[in-house]
């Protein structure tokens, strides 16, 4: 009786004991999931029960001062699967119809369709299989093609699980038009170069997500989101750039290239009174859309990132300065030899030619180097240097551009017996374009010195908020006095007895200065047949209406690659081609009148 009894004690215990066990197994299990592994389960959960929706605002547009559309974004889609879901009998002809519509390699289109699980690794150590539910096929496709490989899969009977998500890229309407300005973005990383890396801030847009509930299947449960963050659209901005002005400067730029076939060429083109950029082209160009000739380009912006020798279009701010500093007169004469040499300073007018003694005039009319480096010595080394500082030679003209390069004016006592008389005739110092077309919108001026200005606005295009770019009083470097004697004087330059006769408008006076200066060889001195060649100008004289600059580099008859090119005779007919049209779309009135023949 005792043994029954105590062999049912046993299995009492004995069950009890199991109870215990499994209580705490549940206890342990308990733990594990709802603390050890809480945070990842919540997160696989989330994964079957959570589906997301991404958004990506649109990427700001850049539009010209008469508002045509220079930037935009053209709607694209990105093509993916969901692998796991693809019958392993038609991943091979799934693969064909992507890899021959999208213009793919069939095999590594095959390879990502066909792998449908995936091993990875729990935060315990453990691994496991999962399956594969996205794969990138390919990006940025245009919308004829995903509409035309939507139509191949559909009749094969392979379109589910293939997914197409919209996106935007970026999209230059007006191809190589104004390309080296406005510059370029790449996927993922936004602007790279030109506008578009500058104005990155301005012009990037937000990415929205919106999270729901949804059923095993993927359907969303619901029309209430449970989590959403609006995506954001970037500013629009608004150049000063017109672009009927740029249209003309890169049509006769590249009328320029094929004759004269330079280097490099270079314009630009401003009004003086506001400093407003109203073009600015060089060549060579690329067009932005074809990605595939780029390969090799090297991205340059010369009229702000390279440095060129002005050469003789120096001479008219030596001139102001000397002027307004009361060293000479408009009537001061000045001896520029029967020979054209000045030995002991090693100065030269062209060819040797001996201009004798020439009013303040006759130096700028003649472009002699002589006459203006005795004005520069009349002067002394800290006016001359103090006249440059004024034009703001050595800094930047802060164009909301990458790489700007500010120049180099050394300081007068680094110079050397020959610096102050080359200064003057526009060497031995760095300088940028943009800097030398800014200081002639001060000669255009009469001696006021403008900001130059390349953004207007921009606009929200979500709310249309209008931020607009502040507009800086331009700042008096000399006398209205002086200018009124300059301008006077680079008349001349076009008239009969000047260098630029080729760039003469009639009806209208032309006020101007060429330059041809010789290219430094990388190890000392000059290139004999390598120039830059410039003419910078306004006109009309009396009231400008916009201040010109054309620069070629290196150009060559090409007939006749030996014979010296000038100034005068290159560039100056290019800046009359241009500013006679830009003149007629203005509606500029002539001020002279027309002689009849």
């Amino acid at each position: 009786m005792r043994s029954r009894n105590d062999l049912m004690r046993n299995q009492v215990r004995l069950h009890a004991a199991l109870l215990v066990l499994f209580f705490c197994y549940l206890v342990v299990m308990l733990y594990r999931v709802q603390v050890l592994k809480h945070d990842y389960l919540k997160k696989e959960a989330d994964l079957k029960t959570t589906g997301h929706e991404t958004t990506k605002g649109r990427r700001g547009e850049i539009y010209g001062a008469r508002g045509r559309l220079l930037v935009s974004n053209m709607p694209c889609h990105d093509v993916s699967i969901t692998p796991c879901n693809i019958a392993s009998k038609d991943d091979g002809k799934l693969a064909a119809i992507l890899a021959t519509e999208l213009e793919l390699d069939y095999a590594e289109v095959l390879e990502k369709i066909s792998r449908k699980r995936r091993t990875v690794r729990d935060e315990d150590g453990s691994t496991r299989e999962v399956p594969v539910k996205y794969a990138q096929i390919a990006v940025n496709v245009p919308l004829e093609k995903s509409r035309a490989l939507r139509e191949k899969l559909k009749a094969a009977g392979v379109s589910r699980n293939v997914h197409y998500d919209n996106v935007f890229v970026r999209y230059y309407p007006q191809g190589k038009f104004l390309s080296n300005l406005l510059g370029l973005t790449v996927a993922g990383e936004g602007g790279t170069m030109g506008l578009e890396k500058h104005l990155e801030n301005e012009l990037r847009s937000d990415i929205g997500k919106t999270s729901y509930t949804r059923t095993p299947d993927g359907r969303q449960i619901g029309n209430v989101p449970l989590h959403e963050k609006h995506r954001h659209d970037g500013m629009n901005i608004y150049l000063t750039i017109e672009e009927p002005l740029q249209a003309i400067v890169e049509e006769e730029l590249d009328k320029a290239c094929e004759k004269w076939r330079p280097f490099a060429a270079y314009a630009i083109m401003l009004d003086p009174k506001t400093g407003n950029v109203l073009a600015m082209a060089e060549r060579p160009s690329f067009d932005p859309n074809d990605r595939k000739s780029l390969q090799g380009y090297i991205f340059r912006m010369r009229l702000i990132d390279e440095y060129f020798i002005p050469g003789s279009i120096m001479k008219p701010i030596t001139v102001a300065g000397a002027l307004d500093y009361g060293i000479i007169s408009p009537d001061t004469m000045i001896d520029c030899t029967s020979n054209g040499v000045w030995s002991e300073y090693k100065v030269i007018d062209h060819r040797g030619r001996g201009y004798g003694m020439q009013d303040i005039t006759g130096v700028i009319r003649k472009s002699s180097n002589i006459g203006t480096a005795k004005i520069a010595m009349l002067m002394g080394p800290q006016r001359l240097y103090r006249t440059l500082m004024k034009f703001r030679f050595g800094s930047i003209t802060g164009l909301p551009l990458n790489g700007e390069k500010a120049g180099l004016v050394w300081a007068p006592n680094k110079w050397d017996k020959y610096t102050l008389s080359r200064l003057s005739y526009g060497y031995s110092l760095d300088c940028t374009p943009v800097q030398m077309a800014r200081a002639y919108c001060a000669l255009a001026n009469r001696g006021e010195l403008p900001e130059l200005r390349l953004i207007d606005h921009a606009v929200n295009p979500e709310t249309n908020e209008v931020v607009n770019y502040p507009h800086s009083p331009p700042e008096r470097i000399f006398s209205e006095e002086v200018g009124e004697q300059v301008v006077k004087m680079m008349i001349t330059v076009t008239e009969p007895g000047g260098t630029a006769t080729k760039a003469a408008i009639p009806g209208y006076h032309v006020a101007g200065k060429t330059g041809t200066a010789k290219k430094i060889k990388p190890g000392g001195g000059y290139f004999e047949q390598q120039r830059f060649v410039s003419f910078a100008g306004f006109v009309p004289a009396e009231k400008p209406a916009f201040v010109l600059l054309v620069t070629l580099d290196s150009p060559v008859y090409v007939d006749n690659p030996q014979r010296e090119v000038f100034g005068g005779s290159v560039s100056g007919p290019v800046w009359k081609s241009i500013a006679e049209r830009a003149l007629k779309y203005m509606n500029v009135e002539p001020y002279v009148p027309v002689e009849k023949k």
